[in-house]
């Protein structure tokens, strides 16, 4: 995609246009040609989910930063690996469906290991049990990633290791919103992880549909896996 001038009807119509794409083809194809003009486009957004996400694991974090190793699922550029660094954190492996996004996480040197997969078509390609913290950013919403995947995200957790998931609460994501929540509540009745913090943020992002004006809210959960 050719750098255009960011203004917001500019990227509102970039955000719009996502939502034309159905396969899981069809969303990398449009990823990979964001890519390029991602980190302005959320900037535009005022996109605060990758910073409230990171001072929600910093707020309950009480081991090693440095060296604690962070699973960033959905790592796009890296804006959550950048904002979690400030944070004292300094170990990260990223995974994403887009190539062309991990192409620049791994410019921003931030990751010792970045993977290509493809969320909720099989399991990541991460040793189980491995990471004091998984986080995932904007990928759990409407039309993006089913939301079992949250159970990959717990496996690939040690036993006490943090797990820290975000969604929107806009009108278009009332649903999934609903069926996220009932699959975390499920895996915490099984006993595989308790709620440690469930944030409403109102200021999340700016709206761009058109049944919505300023800004939509959203929501920061993080949980602690238990030992089994």
């Amino acid at each position: 995609m050719a750098a255009v001038s960011n203004t917001f009807e500019n990227v509102k119509a970039t955000i719009l246009s996502a939502h034309e794409s159905v396969t899981s083809g069809e969303k990398v194809n449009f990823y990979n040609s964001w890519a390029e003009n991602y980190d302005q486009d959320v900037a535009v957004l005022d996109y605060r989910a990758p910073s409230l996400a990171a001072n929600s694991i910093s707020s309950h974090f009480r081991g090693d930063r440095e060296a604690a190793v962070v699973l960033d699922v959905a790592c796009g550029t890296g804006l959550v690996a950048r904002q979690m660094k400030r944070h004292g954190f300094g170990h990260f492996v990223g995974i994403d469906g887009s190539e062309a996004m991990l192409t620049l996480a791994r410019e921003s040197e931030l990751y010792q290991d970045l993977n290509q997969s493809m969320l909720g078509e099989g399991p990541l390609p991460v040793q189980k049990g491995l990471f004091d913290v998984v986080v995932i950013v904007g990928a759990l919403s409407a039309g993006q990633v089913p939301v079992n995947v949250v159970r990959e995200l717990c496996k690939a957790t040690k036993p006490g290791g943090h797990v820290c998931m975000t969604t929107r609460s806009n009108l278009k994501n009332v649903e999934y919103k609903a069926a996220l929540e009932h699959e975390l509540k499920q895996m915490e009745d099984e006993g595989l992880w308790t709620c440690v913090e469930v944030a409403e943020v109102e200021d999340w992002e700016r709206a761009v549909s058109e049944q919505e004006n300023g800004y939509i809210s959203g929501v920061v959960y993080l949980y602690r896996k238990l030992q089994l």
